[in-house]
C-alpha cells in the first residue's frame, strides 16, 4: 500500500465546501473522481480540514492510500490537472508519505489568511475573492484586537452552533494584520480551528475597526463565551487556507 500527500489550490466559489455533501458538489468529490480515473481504482482522499462553502485554498493538504504506485510525479500532475482544468482546482504538489501519515491528524499548524479590500469603489479583479468594506477601517484598532485573540482561550463566542469540536479551547499562536494600499490581510495561525471561527473573528474585528465597538467591548464580548453576542461572520469569499504545516 502507498500513501500520497497532495497539495491543492482551489477557488471555492462554486462548491459547497471541501467535504462531500448531499446538497451539492464538493472539492473533495471532484478530486477523488479524477484521481480514480487516472489510477483506475477507488480511493478516498482525507483533507487536512473542512473549508466551508465559498472558502478558497492556496495550499490545502490531503492524502490518499492506494495499492497503485505512482512512478512519475510530473506525469501524474500533468494528467490530473488536465482533468481538473475547468473546475478551478489545481494539484500543485505530490509527495509519498509513511503509511502512518494522516493529513488531518499529523498537522502541526494551519494558517488561514483573510483578505479585505477597504475602499469606496466596487471590486472587479477581487470579486468573490475578498470582502469589500466601504467604510474606513482603523488598522491600529484591528491590530489591537488581533493581539487580544492571541494565546490559549475559550473561543466559544466565535464557534458555530453546528461545530462538532470536543472543546472550544484553542491556542492561537499568532494573529497578524498587514496593510498594503487598500488591501488588508489578517493571518491566523493555530494547530486547529473551530467551525466558522476565523470568519467570526474577522467579523468581530471589523466591528472594532469600524468603531461599532470599542476595545473594552470587543474584549468583553470575546470573554463572554456567548455566540449570540458575536458580530455577523465575515463572508466566505475573503478566506483562504494558506498552508498546512507538518
Amino acid at each position: 500500500m502507498n500513501n500520497y500527500l497532495i497539495t491543492i489550490e482551489y477557488d471555492g466559489s462554486n462548491y459547497v465546501g471541501w467535504q462531500r455533501q448531499k446538497n451539492g458538489i464538493s472539492v473533495q468529490e471532484i478530486i477523488e473522481k479524477k484521481i480514480q480515473k487516472i489510477l483506475k481504482t477507488n480511493i478516498k482522499i482525507i483533507g487536512s480540514g473542512r473549508t466551508d462553502k465559498g472558502v478558497h485554498a492556496r495550499a490545502q493538504s490531503a492524502n490518499f492510500l492506494t495499492a497503485k504506485k505512482i512512478y512519475e510525479k510530473k506525469k501524474f500532475l500533468n494528467s490530473i490537472n488536465f482533468f481538473l482544468r475547468k473546475y478551478h482546482i489545481s494539484i500543485i504538489d505530490l509527495k509519498k508519505k509513511k503509511l502512518s501519515f494522516n493529513s488531518r491528524y499529523s498537522a502541526k499548524e494551519r494558517v488561514y489568511e483573510y483578505k479585505i479590500v477597504n475602499r469606496v469603489g466596487p471590486l472587479s479583479l477581487d470579486h468573490n475573492r475578498a470582502w469589500h468594506i466601504k467604510s474606513k477601517l482603523d488598522v491600529n484598532l484591528l491590530r489591537s484586537g488581533a493581539k487580544i485573540l492571541e494565546g490559549r482561550h475559550d473561543f466559544s463566542t466565535f464557534r458555530s452552533s453546528s461545530c462538532s469540536a470536543k472543546s472550544p479551547i484553542k491556542n492561537m499562536s499568532s494573529v497578524k494584520v498587514k496593510k498594503s494600499g487598500d488591501e488588508i490581510f489578517i493571518t491566523f495561525k493555530s494547530k486547529s480551528f473551530l467551525q466558522n471561527q476565523v470568519r467570526s473573528m474577522v467579523g468581530s474585528l471589523s466591528y472594532l475597526a469600524r468603531k461599532k465597538w470599542n476595545l473594552k467591548e470587543f474584549k468583553k464580548i470575546f470573554k463572554s463565551k456567548k455566540r449570540s453576542l458575536c458580530a455577523p461572520p465575515a463572508p466566505a469569499c475573503g478566506l483562504y487556507l494558506k498552508i498546512v504545516k507538518y
